[in-house]
């Protein structure tokens, strides 16, 4: 009972942190709101969330890794791959290795092994967070794009080089040829499994679905346990649960598009799924708060392993950890954005804000979060011969640390120069959605004709069915028509317009329904089908 109290109080504090984050006059992220709740939490009920770390990192990583793959834009992804690549794998590796030595320069007590674990987890960038922070200042579209694409792979690639570090604390040995040997394996077995275990499973979706219908609930439900199956396989065959999680997402895109699902059930899987990557995003945070104050009621004993007594040292080694990552980041995007994104396309690329202040939102934009939180709670409790695994507690202190304190600094300088900050401009896709608009609706146009041909060969009365259908594809016709050049501007403006009096429409005939409701003239099933009928044609217009 206790646990499942603890449980609702972390959920209630996400749902208030949301509303929360809303409310206040100033720009405070949602991670900050959550920290503080999850804090009052820790302080205020008798009960603490005893955190196991593999089922730590089993529940929540690899759903939200695996919806990272599933939506990240992959035509975005793949035309800046260098620079993702340049960003998630060589700046990770550089991380590691720099900070890591640093660490344990900075803070002897800690073994190497543990400093490059240490520096592994904060290697990771968080999006979401970013995203929070700029909420009230949006981000260009093309730097979110890299910041999304880069944050899936560092992910992956600093979870992969902490097994590495903790194999290496655990063991007390390490070689680097058995380590490359190993990688190739880890990364490829696990990238392998992703794929596979989502067309498998989406295969066989669609072999049932073919034969016997499709069941909204169960495609839902599958779809959850793609990324926990792919885990699952890849770490027992000690490949790369993390990486297989990530594959699979990105399988996902590519397998949905040849099985498609119903309307309803890409509907309701998507709301779920965005159920899912809030709660678990949340109670992330939240449960960081929540061991906060534990966490610095060991300060003392914490300070002590680094032979100082005073725990303010801590902060100064968190406030030098986040120096050095920030130093390393710029300097890697400095030379990574020099030679990609700055470099002109064109001759009409022109990028009218100064370097440095696109260099410097893209240094602060590598904010720690949810990752670096679940990477750092699996550091094994213990070592092989039933030691306490050394300076755990430390690394954990500082991680949190690590974590605050970028999203602080963050949250006070991305807005500053995010403000008119503009990225080199993005070719227009507005021709590209306009020819599929004008091949599908003429497709529509052909599969129409025939059925109207097939209706009227085996029932007669032509005349009828060439009414009705020429009803419908004289709105296709309309949909080609207003979408030439001469006039497709034109067109758009008018469906703009045509949009926003559906909304006031929509609007009143919500508001009716509302008041037959209540005066109970119409029963509940009836305006349940209503109002959903209503959300449909609102989300329509709305976009």
């Amino acid at each position: 009972m206790e646990t499942v109290s603890i449980v609702l109080f972390l959920l209630l504090a996400v749902v208030v942190s949301g509303a929360l984050s809303r409310m206040l006059p100033i720009s405070i992220p949602t991670p900050l709101v959550q920290i503080l709740l999850g804090g009052v939490v820790g302080l205020s009920t008798s009960y603490r969330v005893e955190l196991d770390p593999e089922l730590f990192l089993f529940l929540f990583l690899p759903p939200l890794l695996f919806l990272d793959g599933w939506r990240i834009p992959k035509d975005e992804l793949f035309k800046d791959v260098s620079t993702v690549a340049e960003l998630a794998l060589g700046l990770v590796l550089m991380t590691v290795i720099g900070m890591g030595l640093f660490i344990h320069w900075m803070i002897p007590a800690m073994p190497l092994a543990v400093a490059f674990a240490l520096a592994a987890v904060v290697s990771p960038t968080d999006p979401i967070a970013v995203s929070a922070i700029a909420a009230r200042v949006p981000i260009p579209k093309r730097m979110m794009h890299i910041l999304e694409g880069e944050s899936l792979l560092n992910d992956a690639s600093g979870l992969v080089c902490l097994r590495f570090a903790v194999a290496a604390a655990l063991t007390g040995t390490f070689s680097a040829s058995v380590a490359v040997l190993n990688f190739l394996w880890v990364a490829g077995a696990g990238l392998a499994i992703g794929v596979a275990v989502t067309l498998a499973a989406t295969r066989a979706k669609a072999w049932v679905t073919k034969y016997w219908g499709e069941d909204t609930g169960s495609q839902i439900l599958v779809s959850l346990l793609i990324p926990f199956g792919s885990y699952l396989l890849a770490e027992h065959i000690h490949a790369s649960g993390i990486l297989a999680a990530v594959s699979a997402g990105v399988t996902m895109t590519f397998a949905e598009i040849s099985r498609q699902a119903m309307a309803e059930t890409r509907m309701r899987r998507n709301s779920v799924w965005d159920m899912v990557q809030f709660t678990l995003n949340g109670i992330i945070f939240v449960l960081l708060g929540e061991q906060l104050p534990a966490i610095l009621a060991g300060a003392k004993q914490t300070v002590a392993l680094t032979g100082h007594s005073a725990p303010w040292w801590l902060g100064v080694y968190i406030v030098a950890i986040v120096a050095g990552l920030a130093t390393l980041r710029f300097l890697w995007v400095w030379g990574s954005l020099k030679l990609t994104i700055l470099r002109k396309r064109d001759t009409v690329d022109v990028i009218k804000s100064p370097e440095w202040r696109l260099i410097a939102a893209m240094s602060f934009a590598g904010v720690r979060g949810a990752i670096t939180l679940a990477g750092v709670l699996t550091l094994p409790l213990v070592l092989d011969n039933g030691a306490p695994f050394p300076a755990r507690d430390l690394a954990i202190f500082l991680a949190a640390g690590v974590i605050i304190v970028s999203l602080i600094i963050a949250s006070i300088a991305l807005p500053l120069l995010l403000k008119g900050l503009t990225m080199p401009p993005e070719p227009s896709r507005q021709a590209e959605e306009d020819q599929a608009r004008v091949i599908t609706a003429e497709a529509a146009i052909q599969a129409i004709e025939r059925h109207q041909h097939a209706l009227a060969e085996s029932h007669g009365d032509a005349a009828r069915y060439t009414r009705a259908g020429g009803q419908i594809m004289d709105i296709y016709r309309e949909r080609i028509e207003g979408l030439e050049k001469d006039q497709a501007e034109a067109v758009r403006a008018q469906g703009r317009l045509v949009s926003e009096f559906h909304l006031v429409g929509i609007k009143a005939e919500r508001s009716a329904l509302m008041q037959l409701a209540r005066a109970r003239r119409i029963g509940s099933e009836t305006a349940r089908k209503l109002t959903r009928d209503l959300d449909l044609s609102e989300a329509r217009h709305r976009h």
